[in-house]
């Protein structure tokens, strides 16, 4: 990923993703993963926080998602959000959706000029897909429980179904989230990876003298490994992983787990524009 800066607003771009404008004819297409950087919230929302789902001020939310928003050409109302629930549901939006929020769903797609998908972060892991022949979009959301239900693949199998997109033309981003180094899980991740992926072993990282774990039997999960391994069974090959860990740059990012749970949610953006 690339770092940009515009108007005190600090952002990301993967390098295989399209990003601000359109080439050849077909609707532009644009996307960015937004620090925490460059709003108005204060105290542990500092200072970009995106979400009413943390005890912010409503105002300063709204203040911030219209500095976001506004590079866009939208406000808060115009864009596509989804009430996440840690699954793998998908739906298809438009852009009658816009300023609505879809429920029960953690993956949203369109492959409709205008349509603007929205979702927030602290610690679980966006996942952009952009079919460049079909011209369609999706972006995701994966916790460890999307993860293990397979959330970026049934993405993938949607933008199948819907428009019709060969998985090997997709071209995939794992966007900033919490990596091997801080996340540390317990009998009930372990169980699970254990049970959902072949070679689990290889989703852990080995432990080294500087490791302090909470509790005995404890591991690292590598959760972006394991949804570029979705990927990848899903028929996907262009793959771009950020390589940004949320705990550990909180700096940059909000992370649930870092800042024990007092913490606000970063933005992403994934936008069809207009043709």
């Amino acid at each position: 990923m690339k770092s940009y800066a515009h108007d005190n607003l600090h952002y990301f771009r993967f390098e295989t993703l399209p990003g601000n404008g359109a080439s050849n004819g077909t609707p532009a297409v644009d996307h960015a993963v937004f620090s925490r950087r460059g709003g108005y919230s204060i105290g542990p929302f500092d200072s970009l926080n995106m979400s009413m789902s943390v005890p912010d001020e409503r105002d300063r939310v709204y203040a911030n998602r219209r500095r976001v928003y506004g590079l866009y050409g939208r406000d808060t109302d115009t864009v596509v959000h989804a009430h996440l629930v840690h699954g793998a549901a998908v739906a298809r939006v438009t852009s009658a959706d816009n300023g609505t929020w879809v429920e029960h769903v953690d993956g949203l797609i369109t492959n409709q000029p205008g349509t603007v998908l929205s979702m927030n972060f602290a610690d679980c892991t966006p996942i952009f897909l952009y079919d460049p022949r079909r011209h369609a979009i999706g972006l995701g959301h994966a916790g460890w429980r999307g993860t293990m239900v397979d959330l970026p693949g049934a993405m993938v199998r949607a933008m199948t179904a819907q428009f019709g997109s060969d998985p090997a033309d997709l071209v995939a981003g794992i966007g900033p989230c919490i990596g091997p180094c801080c996340y540390e899980v317990g009998e009930e991740v372990i169980a699970a990876v254990e049970a959902t992926f072949t070679e689990p072993d290889t989703l852990f990282r080995p432990l080294t003298g500087d490791d302090r774990l909470t509790a005995a039997g404890h591991r690292f999960f590598d959760m972006p490994q394991a949804n570029q391994r979705n990927l990848t069974n899903a028929g996907v090959r262009n793959i771009e992983t950020s390589g940004l860990c949320t705990a550990c740059r909180t700096d940059l990012f909000f992370s649930h787990r870092a800042e024990k749970g007092r913490t606000g949610r970063f933005g992403t953006v994934f936008a069809l524009g207009r043709d």
